[in-house]
């Protein structure tokens, strides 16, 4: 990986375009495209939503059940309990872990919204460690210091499909008798040390946003643990608390997944590895062609991690002129994310300011997001590939 020029540099790019790509005619490169992920599972899709449709069981329906089952295996974990969305999964973990009022949660200040917001919603108070500017992760070595009386538990994030480095989180959790819970909104699939992400942790929490490596057709969600007790209260929560019917232990929410979506999803599963498979290959490829480049940082993967690429994310201080210089040539990229949670009005409460999190800062204000799905052929890598190089040369 090569480090990037001073913002006030020329770069340099060893790694130049190829000409017979970039001569080539300018192409459309969209971030993600859904539809022939959908096209080449159409005859098995509908059937199964078919099925769903003449069952009428569209709540709570077998379906619902048999997924649990095959994500929680596949998570390595003994209960999958499914709910609406990934934010859901977070909220609801956090209900039935009794974090509430009074309560602080340790966790990252880059990353999307639902994981600050799902804390406050519980009524506790998101507490902020900065990431580590390589991975991009929560820093383990800076959690210990944010430890106090009222910390319950940390939410470490596994961001754009790579885990946080969890056992030197789990040790903190250990010894100051912490709850962890795995914001694996965008990692189903990838593995720490071998483990799967969402299987460390007391409770993983997952999304099947469309966008996600396991996208639904439309919201869903799922948590997923190896304790058994949880297992069951996070069920009962998910329903507003009731159990038997009509009777109320608990305050709980209406978090159900429904059936259309589990059935969507099973269909998909079968796939989830080749496509995990096919992103990473698409990384390499970038990987190899932007290698020579001073002008952006790669993305790095931790040597004790399998990543999934949920999002391809380099870095650049000319990020803005970057990004404008590939619309213009039809590629589309997104900023994940442009300003860190701590800078965000609806967290100024929390008495944090511009300078507290430099390296998350950096991130917000460097990150890029190129198309990475597993469709994307290698005649596309190479045209983004030469669009970016061309820029810096």
């Amino acid at each position: 990986m090569k480090k990037m020029a001073d913002s006030g540099q020329e770069s340099q790019c060893v790694n130049m375009p190829d000409k017979t790509i970039a001569s080539s005619v300018a192409m459309k490169v969209p971030l993600l495209d859904l539809k022939p992920q959908y096209a080449a599972l159409r005859n098995e899709i509908l059937p199964a939503i078919e099925a769903v449709l003449e069952s009428q069981q569209l709540i709570g329906g077998p379906a619902v059940g048999q997924l649990e089952a095959a994500v929680a295996a596949y998570c390595g974990c003994a209960h999958g309990v499914g709910v609406s969305s990934g934010t859901d999964a977070l909220l609801c973990a956090l209900m039935g872990l009794d974090i509430g009022p009074g309560a602080e949660v340790i966790t990252t200040p880059y990353t999307f919204f639902a994981t600050a917001g799902s804390i406050m919603r519980a009524g506790a108070k998101p507490v902020f460690v900065d990431i580590e500017l390589r991975t991009l992760n929560i820093d383990p070595e800076r959690i210990s210091a944010a430890v106090t009386s009222r910390t319950r538990a940390i939410m470490p994030v596994h961001l754009f499909g790579q885990m946080a480095d969890m056992d030197p989180i789990m040790a903190i959790a250990a010894r100051h008798g912490l709850a962890v819970i795995e914001d694996a909104a965008q990692s189903i699939g990838a593995k720490y040390n071998g483990r799967p992400s969402g299987s460390i942790g007391t409770v993983g929490a997952l999304s099947f946003f469309p966008t996600k490596n396991l996208g639904g057709a439309g919201d869903g969600g799922m948590m997923v643990t190896s304790d058994d007790a949880l297992a069951h209260r996070l069920a009962i929560l998910r329903n507003h608390g009731m159990e038997p019917k009509y009777h109320y232990q608990w305050i709980g929410g209406n978090f159900r997944l429904d059936t259309l979506q589990a059935a969507y999803l099973l269909v998909k599963l079968k796939h989830l590895e080749e496509w995990s498979a096919r992103r990473r290959a698409n990384a390499d490829l970038y990987l190899q062609r932007l290698a020579g480049c001073d002008g952006v940082t790669c993305p790095y993967t931790s040597p004790a991690n399998q990543t999934i690429f949920n999002q391809f994310v380099i870095r650049s201080p000319r990020r803005d002129q970057l990004k404008a210089h590939l619309a213009t040539h039809g590629v589309s990229t997104e900023i994940y994310y442009p300003l860190s949670l701590h800078e965000q009005p609806c967290f100024k409460s929390l008495g944090y300011r511009r300078g507290d999190f430099p390296h998350s800062e950096a991130a917000a204000d460097q990150s890029l997001a190129l198309p990475i799905y597993p469709e994307l052929t290698a005649t596309q890598i190479h045209y983004v590939a030469d669009t970016i190089l061309a820029f810096f040369s």
